[in-house]
């Protein structure tokens, strides 16, 4: 498996290096790749779809760690991995008309392909920490995907957007895997399955609950954090009805679903996922009918059948997690279609507002005829596939054990499919039939490439929904099982008798087919949901970024002004505040004198020459006279050391501040003029630091005096230096033998330091050298 995935990658890469593939007849081959890989996936069919056998292929990463590539083929796997190449497949087919003459072509299919290769080991991963490096590569390659038409604003705008919240998302699946991984004593979500009970009593369960929601919920685009997914429309189309339909945004609906056997069954789990699911599923269809633009629709359905599927997770029944199982697959297919449709309606008539489309039907044939299928299977009409999935739906709610909640969950799901269901008639009906428009008058006619992949996907939701015991046998109930942890048996038909079910189903399609005639021709619908932008959580988190915006050049002012003194000045005042807070709060301070030796007269002329050359270097105008005087400055430690015994220190320190001078006296030559860049407000301010500075390093200095030594390491290099090195110095074998790598690697940087002055003091600007 690893293999497949790795193979995937390689191929992306070598589209890169196909030359004129935006005008070469044979771009459609690139199908081949993700097709290859659909008829690979589906030889596993028969040995997966009984629900009973698991599959899993061990590969070694890091194992002293518990990281490997491993990777597990069950249902659940099974299902995306199908959805993401059989999708894909149409999808490369479709984009390679769609996209013809691009000059970024080649690009575009490099992203795809990797985008594909890592979504596949986002599904497959077995190990968590892999399974993040897949989570945050898909993160990555939808941000070149999304932000494709990249001298578009909006487009880099909207990409960012979606890595950013995807990749804070990233942030807390990684803590949840680590968290989870310390807990368990293994990354294997394999093994995981057999510690879930442990894990659901753990104190932590809270903790490791809110990190894999926030990871699958920022994936996901679940309320608040939705609003990145209606940005993403500025990708190219097949983009968004790859990454809408079968891959990125359900990535977090695999992650739960995934996790659903090990964390779920908690009143935690199930009351988290039916408030955000229930809420997002009702917020996106709402908004979706107020729209104009096809793709704008579309997304905010979208965000509403996460939503739901989010919200049968939490629901938890059986025939909830059945329920979700059916409605991936009735999402994928028919969102996918309405996508493409959208896609070719753009592309032939270059425009996407639905109060500018009509009558396509007569252009569009085969077209019309899969978009009419799509919106009515979005509807849950009789005879598609979106029919089973959506009495199902109502079968879960109604029979939810409590019934005050099964009245209000069963309330929340009609209401949203009424939307829904209008929402798919704009786009899937509005379009094509009724009056034809002037925009829509003599468009041509579409290609093969443009209409016969949204064809094949709405005939197989006509074939499921008229063949449900197909892939109820084919595929859904190994999912079930793969989800609910054990085998959920359930039979899927065309009726089941009048009953409440087919109640609840008629009366939607009743309110959904009225509601869309109600904003079939409503103009200005957009102003209402205007009125609200001020409180959407898109504006609230944009308040935020432009503030921590603002912060973040206040801060870059202040702190990183280019003045190297400003730098120091910061560096010290923060030591000042750390280590003074940390003295005077937790440390008893004691200053004794009597240990002091007597201050001897030599002693106190040295201190002040000491003090007299300090301020006669800050107050020169000349800086050799300042150089000089830091000079005197060094000279007089140096006697200090050579009166408390200390000779080799001192003649060490001589050497070091002769050569100092010397240098700064050569490199005068090349300085400009002296400049007074302070005032007496700078000077002051530079005083006081001074003086907590230097106040602060004398207290310690003293507070050491009188606190017990630990002499372990002095004692250690004294009886060692001669031993192991042969010296009798042990200042100078400590610093050549037991740090000889710390004082070279000290002298290089000292090196690399002088070349670069070196290098700026030869640095001529242009004008400099016209002038010369």
């Amino acid at each position: 498996m690893l293999f497949i995935i790795l193979l995937t990658f390689v191929l992306a890469f070598s589209t890169l290096f196909l030359k004129g593939l935006g005008r070469s007849k044979f771009t459609g081959l690139l199908t081949l790749i993700p097709l290859s890989l659909f008829i690979y996936f589906l030889s596993y069919l028969p040995k997966i779809r009984s629900g009973k056998e698991v599959l899993l292929f061990r590969n070694e990463w890091v194992p002293s760690l518990g990281i490997a590539f491993d990777f597990k083929l069950d249902g659940l796997s099974l299902l995306f991995s199908l959805l993401i190449t059989g999708i894909g497949a149409l999808v490369y087919w479709y984009a390679s008309y769609y996209l013809k003459g691009h000059i970024y072509i080649q690009r575009f299919f490099a992203y795809l392909g990797l985008f594909m290769g890592a979504m596949l080991g986002v599904v497959l991963s077995d190990n968590l920490i892999s399974l993040f490096v897949f989570w945050e590569l898909t993160s990555i390659t939808s941000f070149f995907l999304i932000g494709f038409n990249n001298e578009d604003e909006d487009s880099r705008k909207s990409a960012l957007w979606a890595l950013g919240i995807t990749g804070l998302g990233g942030f807390f699946l990684l803590s949840f895997a680590a968290v989870v991984g310390s807990i368990a004593g293994s990354y294997s979500i394999h093994e995981l399955l057999t510690q879930s009970d442990f894990l659901k009593e753990h104190a932590s369960y809270g903790i490791l609950l809110f990190f894999l929601f926030m990871g699958a919920f920022t994936k996901s685009a679940q309320f608040p954090f939705h609003f990145w997914l209606p940005g993403a429309m500025k990708a190219p189309t097949p983009v968004s009805a790859y990454l809408h339909s079968a891959t990125m945004v359900k990535a977090g609906i695999y992650l739960l679903a995934r996790f659903t056997p090990v964390l779920g069954d908690h009143v935690y789990w199930n009351t988290t996922l039916q408030v955000i699911g229930g809420v997002t599923m009702l917020f996106g269809a709402i908004h979706s009918v107020f729209r104009k633009d096809m793709k704008g629709i579309l997304a905010y359905t979208t965000i509403s059948a996460l939503g739901m599927i989010v919200f049968l997770l939490g629901v938890g029944s059986e025939k909830a997690i059945y329920a979700a199982s059916i409605f991936i697959l009735v999402h994928a297919l028919y969102k996918a279609t309405l996508f493409l449709v959208t896609g070719t309606v753009d592309h032939q008539t270059h425009t996407r507002d639905i109060t500018q489309l009509g009558g396509l039907r007569k252009t569009m044939p085969a077209l019309a005829g899969a978009a009419l299928i799509a919106a009515l299977s979005s509807a849950g009409i009789p005879l598609t596939f979106g029919f089973i999935g959506k009495e199902i739906i109502y079968d879960a709610t109604y029979t939810y054990p409590i019934n005050q909640w099964a009245l209000v969950f069963t309330g929340v799901a009609v209401l949203t499919n009424v939307f829904l269901s209008a929402a798919g008639f704009l786009v899937g009906i509005k379009p094509f039939f009724g009056k034809v428009k002037e925009r829509c008058q003599d468009v041509p006619k579409p290609s093969l490439q443009m209409w016969l992949p949204p064809v094949v996907l709405s005939v197989l939701s006509l074939v499921f929904g008229a063949l449900p015991q197909l892939v109820n046998q084919g595929i859904i109930a190994s999912v079930a099982r793969a989800i609910g942890g054990k085998t959920i048996e359930m039979e899927l038909a065309l009726w089941h008798g009048f009953n409440e079910i087919v109640a609840l189903s008629g009366g939607t399609i009743v309110l959904g087919i009225a509601l869309y005639f109600a904003f079939k021709g409503y103009q200005n619908s957009l102003r209402i949901v205007a009125r609200f932008d001020s409180l959407s959580p898109q504006h609230i988190f944009g308040f935020v970024v432009e503030k921590f915006r603002t912060f973040a050049y206040a801060y870059t002012r202040l702190f990183q002004s280019g003045y190297l003194r400003i730098y120091l000045m910061v560096i010290i005042v923060f030591f000042i505040g750390l280590v003074g807070y940390k003295l005077f709060a937790d440390v008893p301070l004691r200053v004794n004198t009597e240990g002091l030796s007597e201050f001897r007269i030599y002693e106190l002329v040295v201190f002040l020459i000491t003090v007299i050359a300090i301020f006669f270097a800050i107050n020169t105008p000349s800086r050799l006279s300042a150089i000089a005087a830091t000079g005197v400055v060094g000279y007089c430690i140096c006697l200090i050391f050579v009166f408390y015994g200390a000779p080799d220190l001192a003649m060490t320190q001589f050497a070091i501040d002769t050569l100092t001078v010397v240098l700064f006296v050569l490199v005068l030559f090349k300085l400009p003029g002296f400049l007074k860049l302070s005032n007496r407000k700078i000077q002051f301010r530079d005083a006081v630091v001074s003086i907590a500075f230097g106040g602060l390093i004398s207290l310690i200095t003293l507070q050491a005096l009188v606190s017990p030594a630990d002499k372990e390491i002095s004692r250690y290099y004294a009886e060692n230096a001669y031993v192991l090195a042969k010296g009798k110095n042990v200042v100078n074998v400590i610093l050549v033998d037991f740090r000889g790598f710390d004082t070279l690697i000290e002298t290089i940087v000292l090196s690399i330091a002088a070349l670069g002055v070196y290098g700026l003091l030869k640095y001529r600007t242009k004008d400099e050298e016209i002038s010369e």
